[in-house]
């Protein structure tokens, strides 16, 4: 597989015969091999994370794609003549392809996707994350945590090839205990940051205050088909 970040929480992967694109938002998309599918996934309804364009985009190109939508996206007039299919939190969905389509449910909005192949396993967290905002109740933020670590538990010694998970600095003090659960508790060979907000810097921060995590922290800015 190859990743390439494209901005956000925004990634497209290439296998040897298709695309995933994952929360398009922003940002430019490479060539494209209009002989491959592309799988476009939205895992919730937020602007920063479902942007109606990315079909616009591949339909310029002329390529062949179909979507997975968490079911908070209700933008059925839009969606009218995509092929596509709804998914909920805790489905389990098999695709032409010989794709499985896992969802989790998130804390915050729709789902975080896991989805496998012949050639890996990818999670991305989409806004499933330890949401814990200073200067807000104490029980609004336990609860967040608890549903974090409820459904990160379900996919505890699994193994992935690729994640993508939020590391957010808006959380100030705590814009890593969603990245170091999932460490701590996932097997997983690369791990790409997202959703931090045009703020890079934070991942190095990161593996400054964390440097053993090192060998698995990607550098999600410098993925440009980066072969994993």
């Amino acid at each position: 597989m190859k990743v390439t970040y494209l901005d956000h929480s925004g990634v497209l992967l290439e296998y040897k015969d298709r695309y995933c694109i994952f929360d398009y938002y922003k940002g430019e998309l490479p060539l494209l091999d209009r002989e491959k599918e592309v799988l476009v996934f939205c895992s919730h309804c937020h602007g920063d994370h479902y942007n109606p364009k990315i079909f616009e985009l591949l339909g310029e190109r002329g390529m062949r794609y179909r979507a997975v939508l968490a079911n908070d996206i209700n933008d059925e007039k839009r969606l009218a003549e995509i092929r596509r299919i709804f998914v909920a939190p805790g489905e389990c969905n098999q695709l032409e392809g010989g794709i499985r389509v896992e969802t989790l449910r998130s804390n915050d909005s729709g789902v975080a996707f896991i989805v496998s192949c012949d050639e890996g396993i990818v999670y991305h967290g989409g806004d499933l994350n330890d949401w814990y905002w200073e200067g807000e109740p104490e029980e609004e933020n336990r609860e967040l945590r608890a549903i974090f670590h409820t459904e990160i538990g379900k996919i505890k010694g699994r193994h992935f090839d690729i994640a993508f998970v939020p590391l957010d600095p808006r959380l100030e003090a705590h814009y890593a205990d969603g990245l170091l659960y999932f460490l701590e508790r996932v097997d997983c060979n690369a791990v790409f940051p997202i959703h931090y907000w045009g703020e890079p810097d934070v991942i190095q921060r990161f593996l400054t205050e964390y440097p053993r995590y090192s060998s698995r922290i990607k550098n999600t800015e410098t993925a440009k088909g980066e072969e994993i």
